[in-house]
């Protein structure tokens, strides 16, 4: 009878640790991949456009793209698409020379919320 018990138990278990180690992760938080500008490149102005790629699907409606200019003032933003799930992309226009941040923030699939932010500079 104790040899009876112990066979379920290891196949179960064998069983369980095999699906664990071949189990990939359904949701993960949004992690940027790919931006265009890259991050501290510079590009030529005075129109840029802005496209980021993430890891993961994101809320495009729930999503927030800012543009600091050179002298740290909001610059506009208008009409921030969302051509696939994972990527947003925006036109910047009327760019002076300088240094910007673009300051991104994401709503994943996983519900979390993730933020960074690219450095460029424009010529």
């Amino acid at each position: 009878m104790h040899r009876l018990f112990r066979v379920p138990f290891f196949s179960i278990l064998l069983t369980t640790l095999w699906l664990a180690a071949i189990a990939q992760p359904v949701w993960a938080h949004a992690v940027l991949m790919q931006s265009t500008p890259k991050l501290n490149s510079t590009v030529k102005g005075p129109d840029v456009p802005i496209w980021l790629r993430f890891n993961v699907r994101v809320d495009g409606g729930r999503s927030r793209l800012h543009l600091l200019g050179p002298d740290g003032a909001p610059q506009k933003l208008e009409s921030v698409r969302q051509p696939t799930p994972d990527t947003l992309t925006v036109q910047a226009t009327g760019l002076k020379p300088g240094n910007y941040k673009l300051q991104w923030q994401v709503l994943a699939s996983d519900g979390h919320i993730s933020q960074g932010e690219v450095l460029f500079r424009v010529n």
